[in-house]
């Protein structure tokens, strides 16, 4: 169960399709002209995830390697045809809104992308949770730009006009926002809103660190660093062990040269002098 709440919590926040990953910026910014559009294709979107995350992890073993993805758009298209079929069935209005847009499922690279990364490689209750994280992160998103789009440029949101009826002019909608343009502005600052949010919250998780050097034998030599990121030129950083992380010895090269006297490790395996280009930054701000 864990597992699951895991999955969901990764689509919907962690790795949003939308404002994270960046994915299926087609339908993101050409549906979203009101709320109920973009309410509409993702949960299209989250019923075709689920189900085809769900099938293709039924069927990782006995899908031959080198035709799966032609497999995985037989298996994602079967579910977008019943979804078409049954959105023009009952919700005709929402269809003909969407229009082209709800076969182009099929193609949309958050689909085929889970198909491939996680559906194919997992099992099915997790591939199922999978999609529905992804797919809920794809609605929510689609919803507030819609939304935001909807407000700003027609002054109603789901269909209801919050503009009183008695002084229609107190409220002048922008109707660059129901057009193209205004997708990129809206898309762009909730964009710039997540990740301010997650900075944030990042940095609320780490407590305030002090960097300070630690002998030699603790710390990790400029050559063993150079062979692990396999590089072989000798031009490479040195620096001093904080908090597990090898960082600069700009703030403390008196001291860890120190160290380095005192120890027998070669010439070449001590930290070179550090310079204004070789700075990096341990915990919060700490150099």
């Amino acid at each position: 169960m864990n597992k699951c709440v895991e999955r969901l919590y990764n689509g919907v926040v962690k790795e949003n399709p939308t404002l994270v990953l960046m994915l299926g910026m087609c339908p993101t910014l050409a549906v979203t002209t009101s709320a109920i559009n973009g309410a509409g294709m993702g949960l299209a979107s989250t019923v075709v995830l689920a189900l085809s995350n769900l099938m293709i992890s039924l069927l990782r073993k006995a899908i031959p390697d080198r035709v799966r993805m032609p497999a995985y758009i037989v298996i994602v298209a079967s579910f977008v045809t019943m979804v078409q079929f049954l959105m023009q069935g009952f919700v005709h209005s929402l269809y003909q809104s969407l229009g082209i847009y709800i076969p182009l499922i099929v193609v949309n690279c958050i689909i085929l992308g889970r198909a491939e990364s996680y559906a194919s490689k997992n099992k099915p209750v997790e591939s199922l949770f999978d999609g529905l994280g992804m797919g809920l992160g794809f609605t929510l998103s689609l919803t507030v730009l819609g939304a935001f789009r909807e407000i700003l440029g027609a002054g109603t949101v789901f269909g209801f006009s919050f503009i009183p009826a008695n002084n229609p002019t107190s409220f002048e909608p922008i109707s660059i926002f129901v057009m193209a343009p205004g997708a990129f502005f809206v898309l762009a600052m909730l964009v710039a809103a997540m990740n301010e949010n997650f900075t944030a919250y990042c940095r609320g998780l780490r407590p305030r660190q002090q960097c300070r050097p630690e002998p030699v034998s603790r710390t990790v030599p400029v050559s063993r660093s150079l062979k692990e990121n396999k590089d072989g030129s000798r031009n490479g950083r040195g620096g001093y062990l904080c908090h597990n992380r090898v960082v600069s010895a700009c703030r403390a090269d008196i001291q860890i040269r120190a160290y380095a006297a005192q120890s027998d490790i070669p010439e070449y395996d001590r930290f070179h002098t550090c310079d204004s280009g070789s700075r990096a930054v341990c915990g919060d701000g700490a150099e």
